[in-house]
């Protein structure tokens, strides 16, 4: 076995072995700096959904005259709250990057209610965001009517605007998500998820497979997202491409000086996953899409072109969501975990650990950011994939860190984006959903599998060796109930292990 560079001396020597430093790229502070540290995204996205700014009417409700002795009470100012209210709004539409149309006044009846509901379809809203500042009359009635339209509502119930009589006609309604409190960053979290909605409906995924000559594309069922199919060899001919990119040098360069060990790969390794990673930038741009997932086995197996591990990882620090395996459910999870909540996933085979009560997460691509896309990466190994070629980045998952898995089970006969078709079964689309704590990262080797292998300790898990799922995201923070929340809003349903 090769020796491992462990430190910056030895780094230096294995790039002047590799003919790096020759190129005078061997000092490149402004490049490492913007790799390492900088906020992403750090390249440019293309597709539909990265172009679509989502659309939201927002309205508030309740009675026209003085609130008198009903509920809320005298000593609440509804005008204030309304006033209050709308400065969150306008505030929240800024830091999501979204458009609200406020109306100029509250709904004060059941009849106006159902005028601006239709308003809202014809002009193809992205959802509802209702702020309920009475519980008396048409305010409820006016939320059920919104929520029959089948339009995604937020509703926002500050205290003193619905006992749980009210709530409880509605909180269980596909499309629904009620924030019954005066912590207004609920109702901003439920604009968020409308936003994550849109974003996905509006995605293009490119699909690169083998055995098509032609480019087609189709939308998924329940979600709208768009699947481009493209030939495998406008990749490998991009490849090619690539065979003397400085580009690519130069990022092989930034993850060989900013790894903390390198561990069997070359640096023409390195090289080879960079190649990869601009080869898909370019196809992303040429076919102006947002995210790509490959069936890389089927395509690149076979062949002495680097397995797109590193250039997957690079994409998905970048925020944008880049499958293993042309998975379909793995394509809309990836969505969902950056959309909503700004981080990347580790896409996953899941492995038993039966000694010790957990879950391994085996792969051969993982994200640096798990912390978030605007945050610092993780310490990380470049080395081979676990089939001895191409290299990979293996970042170190903090101990004691909590994550979430999440899994989205389509209805669907194959789940497998191998041709240019999905054959759906009857049924609503679930997420699986767990969260759990990271107890160790075991090392690949001496031990067997994928070179990416955290174990987790799940909450309320006693058997593993049955788990459901499989290509299940790992990911920092505890998001079982937004993931929750997500489910009810859009038609999905929650499956909490």
């Amino acid at each position: 076995m090769k020796k491992n560079p462990t430190n910056l001396k030895n780094r230096r020597e294995f790039m002047k072995q590799s003919g790096l430093a020759a190129m005078g790229l061997m000092t490149l502070p402004s490049l490492l700096s913007s790799f390492r540290f900088a906020a992403s995204p750090d390249v440019p996205h293309f597709g539909p959904a990265a172009n679509y700014t989502p659309k939201i009417k927002a309205a508030f409700i309740r009675r026209e005259e003085n609130y008198g002795m009903w509920w809320p009470g005298e000593i609440y100012d509804g005008e204030a709250a309304c006033k209050m209210y709308t400065e969150k709004i306008k505030d929240a539409e800024i830091k999501l990057g979204i458009q609200v149309d406020i109306t100029s006044k509250p709904i004060y009846s059941l009849e106006e209610g159902e005028r601006w509901i239709q308003e809202a379809k014809d002009a193809r809203a992205d959802g509802l965001l209702l702020v309920t500042l009475d519980r008396q009359q048409h305010t409820w009635p006016t939320v059920g009517k919104a929520l029959d339209n089948n339009i995604p509502t937020v509703i926002f119930s500050p205290l003193g605007s619905s006992f749980t009589t009210n709530t409880q006609l509605y909180c269980k309604k596909d499309g629904a998500f009620i924030a019954s409190t005066d912590d207004f960053s609920q109702a901003e979290f439920g604009m968020k998820m409308l936003k994550a909605g849109a974003k996905i409906r509006e995605t293009r995924y490119l699909v690169i497979i083998d055995g098509i000559t032609e480019i087609s594309e189709i939308s998924l069922d329940h979600f709208g997202t768009k699947l481009r199919f493209i030939p495998a060899d406008h990749f490998i001919d991009l490849y090619h491409d690539m065979r003397d990119s400085r580009e690519a040098k130069e990022l092989a360069l930034t993850y060989i000086q900013s790894a903390d060990h390198i561990h069997d790969a070359t640096a023409e390794d390195v090289i080879n996953g960079a190649r990869s990673y601009f080869a898909v930038l370019s196809l992303l741009e040429r076919e102006q899409a947002d995210a790509v997932t490959m069936d890389c086995l089927g395509v690149l197996g076979p062949k002495e072109i680097s397995l797109p591990c590193l250039a997957w990882s690079k994409l998905n620090d970048s925020g944008i969501p880049a499958a293993c395996e042309g998975d379909l459910e793995a394509c809309l999870t990836h969505c969902v975990v950056q959309y909503l909540f700004d981080k990347p996933a580790f896409q996953q085979d899941p492995v038993a650990e039966t000694a010790k009560g957990c879950l391994i997460g085996s792969h051969c691509s993982c994200p640096t950011k798990l912390a978030g896309l605007d945050r610092k990466p993780e310490p990380y190994t470049i080395m081979n994939h676990h089939g001895k070629r191409d290299a990979t980045i293996k970042p170190e998952w903090k101990i004691g860190q909590t994550v979430t898995v999440a899994d989205m089970i389509l209805p669907v006969k194959n789940n497998s984006l191998r041709k240019p078709q999905v054959d759906y079964t009857e049924g609503k689309p679930k997420m699986l959903i767990s969260t759990g704590e990271v107890v160790e990262q075991k090392s690949i080797p001496p031990s067997g599998g994928c070179v990416v292998a955290p174990m987790v300790k799940l909450h309320g898990v006693d058997s593993y060796l049955d788990y459901p799922g499989f290509h299940q995201m790992f990911f920092y923070g505890d998001h079982k109930s937004e993931l929750k929340h997500f489910s009810q809003l859009y038609g999905i349903t929650p499956e909490l292990i």
